[in-house]
């Protein structure tokens, strides 16, 4: 029956996250909101949503492992995992002028995740600041970007069309049944992920920060592996990887920082032993690859998920270990 909730909770979750970014960006197109905009703040906040609303339950569930392992977790498969798989599928070329924002913002959102889980503790204070940094990180883009037809502000345009839901923009009923109706699914494919991953932790003996980082954290951040496959299949390789660097700094500066601004959080001591450095070496990785404007290969996005395995396996030897 765990495994059972689980899965119910995964199935939820992936078709909540789509109906409520479609609908959510249906309804943005039909009051006028700009492409710039709905690629910007709407996209990457609809793909996070699913982590948004299980980081919370799960802290207000007594549970802080799994809402501070489900942000690192997420964020490492959604670069070693995700980014992994869509280079298999379609090996990954971008400009890089069109990350030069949001590659050295991920970083330094990284970094800044990394300082706080050394003090143990990330208190309500430190997540209103998250907070505050990605209000202000969305204004400056916005305002660099608004008229403009920069590289970055193209990749945002590029992110909005892909999500576009269509003919049915226009029809306001069914946007708006899509858009709540896919927010009601994620609240309920939370509720059964994150009951059932306290319940499989305690079966299996370990923290629930090992479950956060690794079930919880991949179930997720599906919504981003299905936006970033559908663009590797479209040959829009530098929609995935904006996509990926959008979602990773929506995850630390919005998701992190609203959890902790509800209740504060206390950082797992095991993850400061692999998981913290990893999400940085990661991250650094992408950010080498995004600046340097290098094509990731097949083999590369191989070697990705194979590095995604082992550090599955390490985790999991660490706990039973």
């Amino acid at each position: 029956m765990t495994l059972v909730e689980i899965l119910l909770g995964l199935v939820l979750l992936v078709a909540g996250g789509d109906l409520l970014v479609r609908g959510s960006v249906g309804l943005a197109q039909r009051f006028g909101m700009s492409e710039l905009l709905i690629g910007l703040v709407l996209v990457g906040f609809g793909t996070s949503t699913p982590e948004l609303l299980t980081s919370i339950l799960a802290a207000l569930n007594g549970s802080p492992g799994i809402a501070v392992g489900n942000v690192a977790g997420s964020n490492i498969a959604n670069i070693l995992l995700i980014l992994g798989l869509t280079a298999v599928i379609c090996p990954l070329r971008v400009e890089p002028s069109a990350l030069l924002r949001d590659g050295p913002a991920n970083l330094l959102a990284a970094a800044a995740f990394a300082g706080l889980a050394l003090t143990g503790q990330i208190s309500r204070e430190a997540g209103l600041a998250l907070m505050g940094a990605l209000a202000v990180y969305l204004v400056l883009t916005y305002r660099m970007e608004k008229g403009r037809h920069t590289p970055s502000a193209d990749l945002h345009r590029s992110e909005a069309d892909l999500i576009s839901p269509g003919p049915q923009a226009s029809n306001l009923a069914l946007n708006l049944v899509m858009a709540f109706g896919g927010l009601a699914m994620i609240l309920g494919g939370a509720h059964f992920l994150v009951s059932g991953a306290i319940t499989l932790a305690r079966a299996a003996g370990v923290s629930d920060a090992v479950i956060g980082v690794t079930v919880v954290a991949v179930g997720t951040s599906l919504p981003e592996l299905v936006t970033s496959v559908i663009a590797a299949l479209k040959r829009q390789t530098d929609i995935a990887l904006g996509n990926i660097l959008g979602s990773n700094l929506f995850n630390i500066l919005g998701i992190l920082g609203l959890t902790a601004a509800m209740t504060p959080l206390r950082v797992p001591p095991e993850m400061m032993r692999l998981d913290i450095w990893v999400l940085l070496a990661a991250t650094v990785i992408l950010l080498v690859f995004a600046m340097t404007g290098r094509r990731l290969c097949r083999l590369e996005g191989a070697l990705m998920l194979l590095a995604y395995g082992g550090y599955t396996a390490a985790i999991l030897a660490l706990a039973l270990g």
